[in-house]
């Protein structure tokens, strides 16, 4: 009796959007195949993604996905086979309104949007902000309202400047009180200092006994940066932003492309 050759990672950890994700938030079946494959061949799959556990859940149940999950850009393990949040970072409320406030003295004034902990919070949306896709968001108009409950993360936008040049501008201005991501098109975000998806990655990766010599990542933009300089290699996909491309180990087909299929049925073969 033969037997496969074992993958050479056992922990491969994919974003969502722009990854994982065509752009009608499907997964093909060749992508899903790939990856049943390489879990029968004894890989673990974390899902790593920006977006916080109540805007994630749905695409995990649909999937049928068990497994543990980083959601919000690292701040949240979630035990999606359970339904069960394992650990959760908050934003320090008064370091994220000094950094506003020193962002908004170089830039102008910003459309905002929050994001609450926990397994149901809301995502807070401000006038002005535009938010991506039918994700469920609660409007408001009270500045006071933002700061009412406990935050996982702020979401900025600015009537005129680029993802790269908002991002940009607020590391400048508060990179010593937050953690600056470009996470997508419109979706710059204010995260605690130091937090990224390393960050849960590598608390999720210790729960299953794994590292970052055991790991394959892939992604698409520039929030992906600190997952491929945790993992032993990088993957981004054809439609990554040019600063992840340029740290990457390789670039694979789109998202649209089936591109992490295409690098595991390589690995498996």
């Amino acid at each position: 009796m033969t037997t496969a050759a074992p993958l050479p990672y056992r922990l491969i950890a994919t974003d969502l959007d722009g990854t994982l994700l065509r752009s009608d938030e499907s997964v093909s079946r060749r992508t899903r195949d790939a990856l049943a494959a390489a879990t029968e061949a004894g890989a673990a799959h974390i899902v790593v993604t920006g977006r916080a556990v109540p805007w994630t859940r749905h695409i995990l149940d649909d999937l049928g996905y068990r497994g543990l999950a980083v959601c919000g850009q690292g701040a949240q393990v979630y035990d999606a086979g359970e339904h069960r949040l394992l650990t959760s970072v908050t934003l320090d409320r008064q370091l994220a309104g000094v950094a506003l406030a020193k962002i908004e003295a170089e830039v102008g004034p910003l459309y905002l949007a929050a994001s609450r902990d926990g397994l149901d919070g809301d995502v807070l949306v401000g006038p002005g902000y535009a938010l991506t896709g039918e994700l469920p968001a609660t409007p408001f108009t009270d500045a006071a309202d933002l700061w009412s409950a406990p935050l996982n993360k702020i979401y900025i936008q600015h009537p005129e400047l680029s993802d790269d040049e908002l991002a940009e501008a607020s590391r400048q201005a508060a990179g010593g009180f937050v953690t600056v991501a470009m996470a997508g098109e419109g979706i710059v975000e204010l995260l605690p200092l130091g937090l990224s998806k390393a960050t849960g990655l590598s608390l999720a990766a210790r729960r299953l006994g794994l590292k970052a010599v055991d790991t394959i990542a892939f992604g698409d933009m520039p929030n992906d940066v600190p997952m491929f300089g945790w993992a032993s290699y990088g993957v981004a996909m054809a439609n990554a932003h040019a600063e992840l491309k340029a740290v990457a180990d390789e670039v694979t087909s789109s998202n649209e492309e089936d591109g992490i299929a295409a690098v595991l049925e390589r690995l498996l073969a």
